[in-house]
């Protein structure tokens, strides 16, 4: 979709549409994205593949970066076309209004999830701790240490309201 444009006199103003994070049901984020895709609306849904391991089988799976989200450009107007398609529970808000994510942040994360994901040593981090995440997804982001167990760091991003977890080896 174009951006919102308009013009005073001899200058044209472009100004970008946000972006609004959608909160799905569980397991409908790509049936809503694309549903959404066929009403016209620009969506974005980040993927990522994971190797899972049954007692019998591994078999690679696709699966969605950010379990129950998926991310909608459009007007401000245009909005409530979103529950048109099933499987929408609402908008995700931030202090009362609409979470509005910037164009640069969805170009980070599509960039950072065409880069491959390394693995890293953690050492000593403890709960509370302040990390910028070195590779993967969501390079570069700040995210609080909450809890690290079993080969796992479990982390807060909390400008997203994410909680994310790394497998450490």
């Amino acid at each position: 979709m174009p951006d919102v444009g308009f013009q005073i006199s001899n200058f044209k103003f472009q100004i970008p549409m946000p972006w609004y994070a959608l909160y799905t049901k569980p397991r409908n984020e790509k049936k809503v994205a694309d549903g959404l895709s066929r009403l016209g609306i620009e969506v974005y849904c980040p993927m990522v593949e994971q190797v899972k391991q049954w007692s019998d089988r591994k078999k690679k799976i696709t699966l969605p970066l950010i379990p129950s989200y998926v991310f909608v450009r459009l007007e401000e107007k245009e909005r409530e076309r979103v529950f048109e398609v099933p499987g929408i529970v609402r908008y995700l808000y931030w202090l009362g209004k609409p979470a509005v994510i910037t164009q640069q942040e969805i170009e980070a994360l599509r960039q950072s999830l065409n880069q491959t994901i390394q693995h890293y040593e953690v050492v000593a981090y403890r709960p509370g701790d302040k990390i910028n995440i070195p590779s993967g997804p969501f390079k570069g982001r700040e995210a609080e240490v909450k809890e690290l167990r079993d080969k796992k760091l479990y982390l807060t991003l909390e400008n997203l309201g994410l909680q994310i977890t790394l497998h450490l080896e």
